[in-house]
C-alpha cells in the first residue's frame, strides 16, 4: 500500500488534491483500492489542513488519517516552521514541497527524497486564484507525479480535466503540467529505485512490505468503469 499525507492551509485545495490522486490511481492506473480522508480540524481559510490518500492493489478498508506516510506533500512551505511534516515517515520516503527554492536539503536528513516545485507560480501563471488565495492543488499534483511516478502525468492531466469543466479544466491541467516540468529532484541517501514508465520502489524495505514496481501506466483512453 502507498500512503500519502497532505499538509496545506484552508483554501489551497489539499483535500481536493487527495481525492484527485485517488481518482487518477483508480480510474487510469488500475489500482483497485483507493481512499481519501480529510482532517476534521479548523476549516477556516488559512488554517493548517491535513488530508490522506491510500492506494493499493487490494481494497482499502482504512479511512483514518495516514500516520506513517511513504509520501508527504506540502502545499505551503511556511508549514515547515510550525508542523513536523515528516512525523512518522517511513525511511526512504519522499517529500514534495511547493517552494521557489531549489535546494532544501538542510531542512531534512538524508533519508528523504525531495521533490521541489514552485506550484504557486504555476497556479498564478494560469490565474488559479479564488478569493485572493492562490489555489495550488492541481499544480502540486504535477510535482507529485514527477517526484514519485505513482500516477503518470498524462493520466493526472486527464483526471483534472475530468473534474473541471471547459477552460477551468484546461487551466488546472496546464498548471499541473508546468509544475511537473519544473520539479527538481534531490535524492536522499536511501535508494529510491525507478524504472521509466513504472511506479518506483518507495523505500528500501519495499519487498518486506509487499511493494513492488507496477507495470507501465495504461493509456489515458482506457474506458472508465461503469457507475
Amino acid at each position: 500500500m502507498y500512503e500519502v499525507r497532505w499538509h496545506g492551509r484552508g483554501g489551497q485545495g489539499a483535500i481536493t488534491a487527495a481525492v484527485l490522486l485517488a481518482e487518477a490511481a483508480h480510474l487510469y492506473e488500475g489500482f483497485e483500492g483507493v481512499a481519501a480522508a480529510p482532517s476534521f480540524g479548523a476549516e477556516r481559510r488559512g488554517a493548517p489542513v491535513i488530508a490522506s490518500t491510500r492506494i493499493d492493489r487490494q481494497p482499502v478498508l482504512r479511512r483514518s488519517q495516514v500516520s506513517q506516510p511513504d509520501i508527504v506533500v506540502v502545499l505551503d512551505e511556511t508549514l515547515l516552521d510550525v508542523v513536523d511534516v515528516t512525523k512518522g515517515m517511513r525511511p526512504g520516503g519522499t517529500v514534495v514541497i511547493n517552494t521557489a527554492k531549489t535546494d532544501m536539503n538542510g531542512r531534512f536528513n538524508g533519508s528523504v527524497r525531495l521533490g521541489l516545485a514552485d506550484a504557486s507560480a504555476a497556479a498564478q501563471q494560469m490565474r488559479l486564484v479564488v478569493g485572493g488565495s492562490v489555489v495550488v492543488n492541481t499544480a502540486i499534483l504535477g510535482a507529485l507525479c514527477r517526484a514519485t511516478g505513482i500516477v503518470s502525468i498524462e493520466n493526472m492531466l486527464q483526471t483534472i480535466q475530468d473534474r473541471f469543466d471547459g477552460h477551468a479544466g484546461n487551466r488546472n491541467a496546464e498548471a499541473a503540467r508546468i509544475a511537473y516540468q519544473q520539479t527538481t529532484i534531490h535524492e536522499g541517501t536511501v535508494p529510491f529505485l525507478r524504472q521509466e514508465g513504472a511506479v518506483p520502489f518507495l523505500r528500501q524495505d519495499a519487498g518486506k512490505r509487499g511493494l513492488s514496481p507496477l507495470p507501465p501506466s495504461p493509456p489515458t483512453s482506457r474506458p472508465r468503469p461503469q457507475e
